[in-house]
């Protein structure tokens, strides 16, 4: 296990090899790019992410032979999502946005986290093409390059703009939904906006650019520097249905505040019921 005087330690190599795998996206932009699919159309992989993760990995475990890792890429090759145990554990996506790297999209991150006794203590988002480094430690505030950030303190789901993903409706299981809930935050709020990453998106609730991100079907690599991010800068991060989020299965609402949270809870709830009402007639 690890000791608490220990952080400042991961901390620094941490950030010290995501701005490094920074430079990878950056060379990489603009290039030709070998691209194959995870077995779904949406689901993209190419050789970037793979290197990305491939040199985390092996340099996190050159400093901390001991830590665990639970990478996107290894979990794809493994065939398998590794159980979360208390020991100290990486948790990468070498590429969040890989579809928008791929089309030279410049909303595209590397996400890190270490969790010890399964909570985050350290998140890790980089966005090289904007310059937007977003961190944070455990109960010490989050920050967008070294300058402190803040969530909105919007209290009203009408006034706020909310992002969600519409690329989930690709999958024939979450199309009713997505297309329900997406009508209810059009007529609900501000606005809806979508970014094609959730890691980043995550780090614009934090910054309070957005008031709330709706999300599912995605995994603990996707959310969980994130889900620090924003708790440090004042949000919250809980399941669609209002409870305790799992992070191994995330279902995201993520928002500025548990008000505006519970209110967004409150709509999807309504927009799922529709739905199901519509069915049973």
């Amino acid at each position: 296990m690890c000791e608490l005087n220990n952080f400042d330690e991961y901390y620094r190599i941490a950030e010290e090899l995501v701005l490094y795998a920074g430079k990878i996206i950056e060379d990489g932009i603009n290039s030709r790019k070998n691209i194959k699919s995870k077995g779904i159309d949406w689901d993209l992989v190419t050789e970037y992410d793979r290197k990305i993760e491939d040199k985390l990995i092996k340099q996190l475990l050159i400093q901390f032979p001991s830590h665990k890792f639970i990478g996107e890429e290894t979990v794809a090759k493994e065939g398998c999502l590794p159980q979360l145990t208390n020991d100290p554990t990486w948790i990468i996506d070498p590429i969040d946005g890989t579809t928008n790297f791929v089309h030279r999209f410049p909303h595209t991150c590397i996400s890190l986290a270490l969790l010890v006794n399964k909570k985050v203590e350290i998140g890790i988002i980089y966005n090289p093409l904007m310059g937007q480094f977003f961190s944070a430690r455990r109960h010490c505030g989050a920050f967008l390059n070294g300058k402190s950030i803040k969530t909105s303190d919007m209290r009203d789901i009408s006034q706020s703009l909310v992002a969600m993903e519409p690329w989930l409706a690709k999958d024939p299981q979450y199309l009713a939904s997505v297309y329900s809930r997406m009508h209810a935050l059009v007529q609900g709020t501000h606005g809806i906006r979508s970014l094609g990453t959730a890691a980043l998106t995550l780090c614009y609730v934090a910054m309070g650019a957005v008031e709330a991100y709706h999300i599912e079907g995605i995994d603990a690599w996707d959310v969980a520097a994130g889900k620090l991010i924003i708790e440090e800068a004042g949000g919250v991060v809980i399941d669609t249905d209002g409870g305790e989020l799992d992070l191994m299965t995330p279902k995201v609402i993520a928002a500025c505040n548990q008000q505006i949270a519970q209110q967004l809870v409150d709509l999807i709830k309504k927009a799922d019921c529709e739905i199901l009402h519509k069915n049973l007639n």
